[in-house]
């Protein structure tokens, strides 16, 4: 397996014979809280947007190579292209940990997670609003990480929404 096909199926979940989406962002979602809490915010950040910018390059010339009309996230040709659920995944786990962190009730970094992961899913699969617009209209790379990067900061923003709600209990 090429380093490319490697990257754009984030290590291989991308080609799981069953909900191989669901599976990467899973993986996804385990490696970002590991990071996360082992490494910090900042590193996690500077991964889903180097991932983000690589995955738009990358995209692109995947689709170059295997002599394929440019796609986008709703005609992905062969649905092993998951690189794009780990950054908005992440992009969804980022932005309520501070909130998370701040809020004083038990299990708030815990329900954060979940939260973010759930919502992620809904604005990813639903594809609400520009959300799906992006996927349907725009093609290549940017249109197949723009809407999973957008999906992944509605749903840390909900995840937000969804955790102060739970703070006012």
């Amino acid at each position: 397996m090429s380093m490319r096909k490697l990257f754009l199926t984030f290590f291989g979940t991308g080609l799981s014979p069953v909900y191989p989406r669901l599976i990467a962002m899973l993986v996804a979602l385990v490696s970002g809280v590991a990071i996360l809490y082992t490494m910090g915010m900042e590193t996690l950040f500077m991964l889903a947007l180097a991932v983000s910018l690589i995955g738009i390059f990358e995209i692109n010339q995947y689709q170059r190579a295997q002599n394929i009309e440019a796609f986008n996230d709703y005609k992905d040709e062969d649905g092993t292209i998951v690189i794009d659920k780990a950054a908005g995944i992440w992009f969804s786990l980022l932005i309520p940990y501070t909130t998370a962190l701040s809020l004083s009730y038990p299990y708030a970094l815990e329900l954060s997670v979940v939260f973010s992961f759930a919502s992620f899913w809904f604005f990813d699969h639903r594809k609400p609003s520009t959300i799906g617009w992006i996927a349907r209209n725009v093609i290549g790379g940017l249109g197949v990480m723009g809407s999973a990067i957008l999906s992944g900061f509605a749903g840390g923003f909900l995840t937000i929404i969804l955790l102060m709600g739970i703070g006012k209990l």
